[in-house]
């Protein structure tokens, strides 16, 4: 097979559930092939270099394989391999949203928290 249509090969690899999702997220501008905005009906070849944004992540992946058809998660994940650089950057920007959090404080502020804030207005007017 010497290339498949960008929407179906998304599909097929397990990124997306439906077609209709992976074809409204290439619409939306979430994913390019080879450094250029890609199209639904584009095709697909191998050592196509694929960026794909999917909530936070932002994945980089290379195609090794192409097929129109859906198959298991094992078969999928022949299909492509993402990029060290990727991989990387995915974990620390994991890490750097989970300690963003611990800082967040969950529900209303305790009594001490809201004299704390107090102060800290006081002084800083």
């Amino acid at each position: 097979m010497t290339g498949v249509r960008l929407d179906k090969w998304l599909w097929a690899a397990r990124f997306f559930k439906t077609r209709a999702k992976a074809k409204e997220a290439i619409d939306g501008g979430k994913v390019h092939v080879n450094g250029q905005r890609g199209k639904p009906s584009k095709d697909v070849h191998i050592n196509n270099e694929l960026v794909i944004s999917q909530g936070w992540d932002k994945k980089t992946v290379i195609v090794k394989n192409v097929t129109d058809k859906r198959g298991g998660a094992p078969a999928a994940q022949l299909l492509y391999t993402e990029t060290e650089e990727s991989i990387e950057n995915r974990n620390l920007q994991s890490v750097q949203r989970k300690a963003a959090g611990a800082l967040i404080s969950r529900g209303p502020p305790s009594k001490r928290d809201r004299r704390l804030i107090r102060k800290f207005r006081d002084q800083n007017l």
